[in-house]
């Protein structure tokens, strides 16, 4: 997709230009997270009130990119001319903003000045995480014709990370109680959200998100991310090689259709008999050593549990690892209700696979260690992985009942999708730029809003300034003067159309770990 920066906005923001005071030389604005009522409604108790801030590094250089490329580096007439023309027919006639973007196009850069906090903060609600103003008197208006763009290239990237962050304490919680290492938590929670994206520059944004909490991610698009936008090396992300549905029931069912022709009757039938054949294929010739990961659920989960496994378990166990990636065949389950296929199902019948949940059957068959802290830990050869509408709240109630069967936390790797990461939107922590300051005439105006029929959407005045209480807590103080401003904890990420205190995304991992 090509788009043309001048019209990555709303659509009445183009009449804003020329809505503005007479003498208006300078705006300013903030992005601020203004409520987690909503999010509350479906966290954990592991949530502390606080946003992951991250983000306006890469919006704002994705910002730059987009202008450079299709605006700046353009002919003037061209890019003047096509904007008037289509104009004149979205609003009926010429337009102030026509006049400006030529302005903006002679100067040759974005005029405007980007604060921001230190990306991996931990932010409460209320204080803004980004300000905005311009640099040049004449480029007033550009400020907030970018509001749509700043608010859409960066509220779900910090929205997610907080969700991340929350997902991480839950599995570090129990990793302490069952005694499970950090490096088992870094991996727990895989990222599998990409296709459930609204494209593949969402995926990266909201796969970067996971990145600053785990590295373990099937986003390959937030690798490419992490590296153009975060100065990111060594270790981005790790995966494995592992089968889908279209895989398995390919070989399955050919394999069935030969051993149909055999004429031989299988004491368990002979689409089992085909997996089994497929299964043993897989891990004795196709991927013989190192980390391979079976989706187990194509036909009858709970008899690859049962027979198949038991009959491999031989092979499973001395597979071999390769290089860094140890010898393990790991089982996915992908339907019905994971709390229950994981940690057993109490109204099944008793003493059934089903009763007894995935964890308790594979220990049945190939047993384990006891951790430091008394709980039974798979053998390192087997593992399960579980990825189908995983939630915080579904991550805990499945950890929850593992413990109590005394089983580890380091027994399930949970994939998380697109039913976390991108079930969200911008109300979730109620994410909005607002302008709170203007100089009109070369005089100071702070602009606020504060509506009756709705108290949670009154913005702060003037300029801002965040600073840390005694307890290292990030607040707002608004009305200050430009000296206090500039003495704050933002701290400037753009200026003129250069990046300036670029942060990496092991700096980041860093502040959150």
């Amino acid at each position: 997709m090509k788009l043309r920066a001048a019209s990555v906005t709303d659509g009445y923001k183009v009449g804003h230009g020329a809505m503005y005071a007479d003498g208006t030389t300078k705006v300013y604005s903030n992005l601020t997270p203004r409520s987690d009522k909503i999010y509350r409604r479906n966290c954990t108790e592991f949530y502390d009130g606080n946003l992951v801030f991250v983000g306006a590094q890469g919006a704002v250089q994705e910002i730059k990119e987009l202008w450079d490329d299709s605006f700046f580096s353009q002919p003037k007439e061209k890019v003047i001319g096509k904007y008037a023309e289509r104009m004149a027919i979205y609003l009926g006639g010429e337009v102030a903003a026509t006049q400006q973007l030529a302005e903006l196009h002679d100067l040759g850069y974005l005029p405007l000045e980007f604060k921001a906090l230190p990306e991996g903060s931990v932010v409460p609600m209320g204080v803004p995480v980004i300000t905005v103003t311009n640099t040049v008197p004449s480029a007033f208006w550009l400020v907030n014709y970018l509001e749509t763009v700043i608010s859409n290239l960066t509220w779900k990237t910090a929205t997610n990370a907080t969700i991340a962050r929350e997902y991480k304490k839950i599995c570090q919680h129990f990793a302490a109680l069952t005694g499970v290492d950090d490096f088992t938590v870094s991996i727990q929670c895989h990222d599998f959200s990409e296709r459930g994206m609204s494209g593949p520059e969402d995926a990266a944004r909201a796969g970067f998100a996971h990145l600053t909490s785990f590295i373990g991610t099937d986003t390959l698009p937030a690798m490419d991310y992490a590296e153009d936008y975060y100065d990111a090396e060594g270790l981005i992300a790790i995966s494995v090689p592992a089968t889908e549905h279209a895989v398995a029931t390919n070989n399955i069912l050919s394999i069935e259709q030969k051993l149909l022709h055999r004429e031989i009757r299988y004491p368990k039938g002979t689409k089992l008999e085909a997996e089994k054949l497929f299964m043993k294929d897989l891990i004795t010739r196709k991927f013989p050593t190192g980390i391979v990961s079976y989706v187990a659920d194509s036909f009858d989960f709970w008899s690859v549990l049962t027979d198949i496994l038991p009959n491999l378990k031989d092979v499973i166990l001395s597979r071999e690892a390769s290089g860094v990636a140890p010898g393990k065949l790991v089982i996915r389950p992908d339907s019905g209700d994971p709390v229950l296929v994981v940690c057993g199902d109490p109204e099944a019948e008793v003493g059934s696979a089903e009763y007894k949940g995935a964890i308790e059957v594979l220990w049945e068959t190939f047993g384990g260690t006891i951790t430091d802290k008394g709980y039974k830990l798979l053998d390192s050869h087997i593992g399960l992985i579980y990825g189908d509408s995983i939630t915080t709240k579904r991550a805990l109630e499945i950890l929850t009942r593992l413990e109590q069967k005394d089983f580890a936390s380091g027994n399930v790797v949970f994939g998380v999708g697109s039913y976390t990461y991108q079930c969200v939107t911008r109300d979730v922590f109620g994410f909005a730029v607002k302008a709170t300051y203007s100089v009109v005439n070369g005089k100071p105006v702070n602009i606020f809003k504060d509506p009756k029929t709705d108290s949670k959407k009154k913005s702060a005045k003037g300029l801002l300034k965040v600073e840390k209480d005694v307890d290292g807590k990030f607040i707002l103080i608004d009305q200050v003067s430009e000296q206090l401003e500039s003495e704050g904890e933002l701290q400037t990420i753009f200026k003129d159309g250069e990046l300036l205190n670029r942060v990496t995304l092991d700096v980041i991992r860093g502040r959150l770990s």
